[in-house]
């Protein structure tokens, strides 16, 4: 069932800092527009009313005695349960381990599957630095290919696991990719992956706040073997997040970080380590994260997994009727409208004959548009969108190497979250059409350093909105 605009009427409403008016460069002020929420999302207000209510409770949690202690470990406890069921995960099979972030949760994965150095993982070239470069320093990773529009090419994923046959111990893929938006088959590939002996990573950094994550039990092939997760991206920014996956190896082995809540007992000579997921855990652990993470998990489940991916993909079919039709933009990816219901809310742009910096920019001091732009930790994967053949990628890292970025290849990104409307889109639309005519107001200088474009003579005083 569709949303109805009193559903989206009232999802907006629960955004903290919805419409903050900011200043423009002309001297005037606008209601902000954030189209970045691929990089992290706002604060939902059903967070930030939980997490209030919880400091009153918050204590030491698992060892106190005192009442304030046993009402924090409940709520620790409980967090867990409500991200395991998010994910579809059965606590008896998996385990939930509570991290930084999603780049925590796979970088721990990196280290506590017995991986040997001849071991071969398979990563796309879809993915970000952070399911990608953690692999690269414990085993052999070779790199599955992406077609023209930046999707994944299950044949040479299929290709590469009958070369590689019986070495592959893990598929590394993204659920969804944070430059373009593509929606791997991820049951598919776990289809493919298991029939090879190998086990299956997926990062749901980008999937998680915008479609339904479903493990499975163990015993169905399509099953995901490992899931990690990011709270800042799901409406939660309380630095948290959390690997979810198959119980056994996280009960057995070392741990990385080693300290209190790790270990069952020490002596000068022996030490007997905890079960999961406490074996994992070391250290005081963020309960504020973690209650502000289960918090907004139950937000998006009331408000409804589907509805938020269907508005999604109506405003993602908007705004490509209304930026296809300006010439002078390049869009990258999957553009065609019949087909956002296969991909998330993201689109990569560039104007032609325009640095990304300077467009992002524009956005930002003319527009009160908050947009990403450059490479999104994605640095394989944007050469192949922009088709730089070896010779102009070898340039490129001469020049970031030289601390010279004035002529860096990238995109600039707008990223939908569930609160974004067709009136927002209208606005960027606009913007982005009078930037492609050359219509702006600024004298822009760029800092080759940086490659970063700045108004000229247009210092705000940031501390006159936020100060320590």
């Amino acid at each position: 069932m569709p949303p109805t605009p009193q559903d989206l009427l009232n999802v907006r409403e629960r955004i903290i800092g919805i419409d903050q008016v900011v200043p423009t460069l002309d001297g005037g002020t606008r209601p902000y527009i954030n189209f970045d929420n691929a990089a992290s999302t706002p604060t939902l207000k059903d967070v930030l009313d939980t997490v209030n209510e919880f400091m009153q409770w918050y204590s030491s949690v698992h060892r106190g005695t005192g009442f304030k202690s046993k009402v924090a470990t409940q709520a620790y406890d409980d967090a867990r349960r409500i991200v395991a069921d998010f994910v579809g995960a059965n606590l008896n099979d998996h385990t939930v381990i509570f991290g930084k972030n999603a780049t925590d949760a796979i970088n721990k994965l990196s280290y506590r599957l017995p991986l040997q150095k001849d071991d071969v993982v398979l990563v796309s070239l879809l993915e970000h630095h952070s399911n990608d470069l953690p692999w690269r320093a414990q085993a052999h990773v070779e790199h599955v290919k992406a077609d023209e529009l930046g999707r994944l090419d299950v044949a040479d994923l299929d290709r590469l696991l009958k070369a590689y046959q019986g070495r592959v111990k893990l598929v590394a893929i993204t659920g969804a990719s944070n430059v373009t938006g593509h929606l791997p088959d991820i049951h598919a590939i776990a289809r493919l992956a298991h029939a090879a002996s190998a086990e299956i990573l997926v990062d749901c950094a980008q999937l998680a706040p915008h479609r339904r994550v479903a493990m499975g039990e163990l015993s169905d092939p399509a099953h995901l073997d490992y899931v990690a997760i990011s709270a800042h991206k799901m409406y939660a920014p309380f630095g948290t997040g959390a690997l979810i996956g198959r119980r056994e190896p996280f009960e057995r082995g070392e741990p990385e970080y080693r300290g209190g809540g790790t270990i069952e007992i020490v002596t000068v000579d022996h030490v007997e380590w905890s079960g999961a997921p406490d074996r994992d855990e070391a250290g005081s652990p963020n309960v504020v994260g973690a209650v502000a993470l289960a918090a907004t998990i139950k937000a998006l489940n009331q408000i409804g997994m589907e509805v938020i991916a269907e508005h999604e993909a109506e405003l993602t079919a908007y705004a490509l009727e209304r930026l296809k039709p300006i010439e002078q933009l390049e869009i990258y990816g999957e553009t065609e409208v019949a087909t956002v219901r296969q991909r998330l809310g993201v689109i990569p742009l560039n104007v032609k004959g325009m640095s990304h910096f300077l467009v992002a920019a524009i956005l930002g001091n003319e527009y009160a548009i908050g947009v990403r732009n450059g490479c999104f930790c994605a640095h394989p994967y944007l050469l192949h969108l922009m088709k730089l053949n070896p010779e102009e990628s070898d340039r490129v890292r001469h020049d970031i190497l030289a601390n010279n970025r004035h002529d860096m290849p990238g995109l600039v990104r707008i990223s939908f979250g569930m609160y974004n409307t067709a009136q927002e889109v209208d606005r960027g639309v606009q913007a982005l059409t009078a930037i492609a005519q050359g219509k702006y107001a600024g004298h822009y200088t760029q800092d080759v350093k940086s490659g970063e474009y700045h108004a000229a003579n247009w210092r705000p005083d940031l501390t006159q909105y936020f100060k320590l």
